[in-house]
């Protein structure tokens, strides 16, 4: 016979045990799921021109002021399980562009990836690589805009040898290839030139990335753009 708060304690016991090991097996069968690709065609199943196509409409929408997306709590509940975006965006971290904002897309429509002068690294590659995989998306925009910060800094450092301090190097290494092909143009504005040739090597990186997305980009299932967002007018437009 045992005391009576011993077999409490072992009840309470054997309670915990049966509700933790329970919560592991969800748990696993949950991660085992996310990480699976999705096999049924979801509501993002578009062909990339029509993703493309839907980017701009909302981006002129959102030019004139006459945005479709005002009901930012519907389809709450139905984001809770799933996510289906037509579009992953390599854009910059600038506060002033926001791209859900730009294409006017509400939320759940857009997979954002941001860095600092919107270029490629090992992070952000893994995100848009987990985009296409896992979630279907059907296009990927590089997004570059007027008046960056990133490219003006690179175009400082590369004129004027001026010395940035922090990890703020690390951005300048990144653009200096688009700088210096910008150079060669001679056109006058060579942060405005910087800021496209940025976003054309970008893209040329994500078109022929290893192992996945130039995979996808070679079977014609994502398509990858550029595009310059103008900070005065708000119009986006499509570089190649």
């Amino acid at each position: 016979m045992c005391v009576h708060s011993m077999c409490s304690l072992s009840r309470r016991r054997v309670l915990f045990a049966g509700v933790a090991s329970a919560a592991v097996a969800t748990f696993s069968l949950h991660d085992a799921r996310a990480d699976q690709p999705s096999t049924a065609p979801g509501p993002n199943a578009i062909a990339p021109s029509d993703a493309l196509a839907r980017l701009l409409q909302g981006n002129e929408r959102y030019a004139a002021n006459t945005p479709a997306n005002k009901d930012y709590s519907a389809g709450r509940a139905a984001r809770v399980t799933a996510q289906f975006p037509i579009a992953a965006i390599l854009g910059c971290a600038d506060s002033r562009v926001s791209p859900e904002l730009a294409f006017d897309q509400g939320p759940g429509d857009l997979f954002v990836v941001r860095v600092a002068g919107n270029f490629v690294n090992d992070d952000g590659l893994a995100s848009l690589e987990y985009g296409v995989k896992f979630l279907g998306v059907p296009l990927i925009v590089v997004l570059g805009h007027t008046h960056c910060g990133a490219v003006s800094a690179a175009v400082k450092v590369i004129r004027e040898g001026a010395v940035l301090p922090g990890h703020l190097p690390e951005l300048v290494r990144a653009i200096r290839p688009a700088v210096k092909i910008a150079r060669t143009h001679g056109h006058g504005d060579l942060v405005a030139d910087a800021t496209i040739e940025n976003v054309r090597l970008n893209v040329n990186r994500l078109r022929v990335s290893k192992p996945l997305i130039g995979e996808y980009v070679r079977a014609g299932r994502v398509h990858v753009v550029g595009a310059i967002y103008d900070l005065a007018s708000g119009k986006v437009r499509v570089v190649d």
